[in-house]
């Protein structure tokens, strides 16, 4: 079905509406149902009022004003309010490190986008004091990461309706942007390897937007070149249903995901058909739409489809999924605009096979058309260089695998055994794969290593089809258990389990199936479930291969990883260890890949004689 201007049109009616009941006096604050961030009521409530806000500027602005009674005046009140100090629901100063200074971003860019609606048509007094709170932020600390964008924005809006900013401020925050490009497209989410979706709709969207602020035509061409790259990648990371991958933080934004897709045809910048920008888009937002996001209520709640609490961070509040309204960067369009006029094409999942190689984030990429799905294997982003070294690994940063149908196991139930390779010390501590060291990334090929301890681990990834062929060179003490975890595949009630020597899988009963086939090195398989720890449904499993005692110093593993929407078996692969450093696969379809895992691994194929 195609999802029509219209349709987008009624979808955020439907989330402004929906939220109306839950302002606080004068339209100042939201404060939506649920547990309080660690910022407190009174952010939370500015935080609805924030994110809201960005999205009805959105329809207001698309539209030219003609929009559902009440909108406008409802935010032009809550401007009023917010900014007298007098009021019951003031919003709170911008302090250093403050979450209200990412909520004066959407203020600010809502407030450009719809100037002659709203900001202009204010009274000179409240004018001033939007001005005056905006102004805070002039000379405030913000974390090293994409919050430097939205002292940017905030100034530039500053600076085109003569209140004051910091020219140093701004540039300073662009340049430090350039810092944490990593080339072809790819922006890490400040120092690191903190590869994810703020890439997208935070790294290329503010200053694509600040350059559409400014005037900057130069910076504007270097942006769009950039998101050119980017969104060539970023199309193939969408199930042919809708569904992203399930990758990084602030995964609650849900269909924010397509805001960097509407920001290419807003820009001039897609390399996207437009009817496939159209179509992509749209049907992420029906998948959500269909799978309980907005609820019942007409909410967007902390979770992916339904509730899941482990999703959020400490700062997530109950208006925090309200980022989502990114998604609606599309009404930025005028209807007779092409993405809205031209017919529907099909997005390269829906046509063939893909397999994708990207440097940059250390990431390879592979779907298949027969069930839709896309699979993204991670050699590079783990987030580390910015956690504490003493707290618990990232499990939507560090895993070996992400996918648009499977999350990994997190919060107080997860066992931690999904697509991570674990050494277990004979006590029963688990290695903890983290400060992902890239070593390749090629052709349907990539490796990594990691160090814990003792314990090294070197894997390269080699993909074929559905299926992940997995080589691990371990080294560890003699005596320690090495498990390999594929896919945890979750629904509503409990998969149908399968173990075995060799094979172990879980399906769900529309056919979707993980599964791991042990090839060397392993003395069986398992699998491990779980309750309440997945986003994609009460109950998950995990296949996995195991191997009860490693031989001490370093040995070779090998195991196949599939996930699967036809109900088809796992293929065999056969495996020829050439020495302690090369091994020879022969593929399903009878291609040979030989791996060599040296100082730098790579990979070379070759089809077998008589092959076409």
């Amino acid at each position: 079905m195609s999802m029509t201007r219209e349709r987008w049109e009624a979808m955020a009616d439907h989330l402004l509406a929906a939220v109306q009941p839950y302002a606080t006096e004068g339209f100042a604050q939201y404060r939506l149902p649920g547990k309080a961030s660690r910022s407190g009521p009174v952010s939370d409530g500015l935080e609805g009022y924030a994110r809201t806000f960005l999205l009805a500027a959105f329809r207001i602005a698309g539209a030219r004003g003609d929009v559902p009674a009440g909108l406008i005046e409802r935010y032009a009140s809550g401007l009023s309010a917010g900014t007298d100090p007098a009021h019951p629901y003031a919003w709170p100063a911008l302090t250093d490190m403050s979450q209200q200074l990412v909520e004066a971003a959407s203020i600010a860019l809502a407030l450009h986008e719809t100037r002659p609606w709203l900001f202009d048509r204010l009274s000179a007094g409240e004018r001033e004091r939007v001005v005056e709170w905006l102004a805070g932020f002039v000379g405030k600390r913000t974390p090293d990461n994409n919050w430097v964008m939205f002292r940017v924005v905030v100034e530039q809006f500053l600076a085109g309706v003569g209140g004051p900013y910091e020219p140093s401020e701004i540039t300073g925050g662009l340049e430090r942007v350039e810092e944490w490009y990593a080339g072809d497209g790819w922006y890490s989410d400040g120092k690191g390897k903190n590869f994810d979706y703020y890439c997208g709709w935070a790294l290329h969207l503010y200053p694509s937007l600040w350059a559409r602020m400014s005037g900057d035509t130069a910076r504007q061409e270097l942006y769009a070149g950039r998101l050119r790259r980017f969104l060539e990648q970023y199309q193939h990371f969408f199930a042919a249903d809708g569904g992203p991958v399930h990758q990084g933080r602030s995964l609650t934004y849900r269909f924010a995901t397509v805001a960097p897709l509407w920001l290419g045809a807003l820009t001039g910048a897609s390399p996207l058909p437009p009817g496939r920008t159209r179509r992509i888009a749209g049907r992420v937002l029906e998948h959500f739409a269909e799978r309980g996001a907005p609820d019942e209520r007409g909410l967007l709640n902390l979770g992916w489809y339904d509730a899941f609490p482990p999703i959020a961070q400490a700062y997530s509040g109950p208006a925090s999924p309200y980022w989502a309204s990114k998604a609606f960067l599309g009404l930025l369009l005028p209807p007779g605009h092409p993405v809205w006029t031209a017919a529907e094409e099909p997005a390269p999942v829906e046509l063939a096979d893909q397999s994708l190689t990207m440097p940059a984030p250390g990431w390879l990429l592979h779907s298949t058309s027969a069930d839709g799905v896309v699979r993204l294997v991670n050699h590079g982003s783990d987030r580390d260089r910015v956690q504490s070294p003493d707290g618990d690994p990232d499990p939507y940063y560090l895993k070996l695998a992400y996918t648009t149908h499977t999350g990994p196991d997190v919060g107080e139930h997860a066992q931690g055994v999904d697509n991570h390779l674990a050494v277990i010390a004979p006590g029963g501590t688990a290695s903890l794969r983290r400060f992902i060291e890239p070593l390749a990334a090629s052709d349907r090929f990539a490796a990594s290593a990691y160090q814990d301890g003792p314990v090294r681990v070197v894997t390269a990834s080699v993909v074929d089809g559905a299926a992940e062929i997995r080589i691990h060179r371990v080294t560890a003490p003699a005596g320690h258990q090495v498990r390999d975890g594929g896919h945890a595949l979750a629904a509503p009630t409990a998969p149908d389990l399968r173990e075995g020597d060799s094979l172990a899988l879980a399906r769900r009963p529309d056919g979707l199936t993980s599964a791991v086939r042990a090839l060397h090195g392993y003395s069986g398989t398992g699998v491990v479930t779980a309750v309440d720890a997945n986003a994609f449904g009460r109950h998950s499993a995990v296949p996995y291969a195991f191997a009860t005692a490693h031989p001490g110093g370093t040995a070779l593993y090998a195991s196949l990883v599939w996930l699967s929407g036809t109900a088809a078996e796992p293929p065999g692969v056969s495996v020829r260890i050439e020495d302690g450093e090369t091994v020879v696969l022969t593929l399903d379809g009878g291609e040979t890949v030989t791996v060599h895992l040296g100082d730098v691994p790579s990979a070379t194929r070759e089809l077998l004689a008589g092959r076409a």
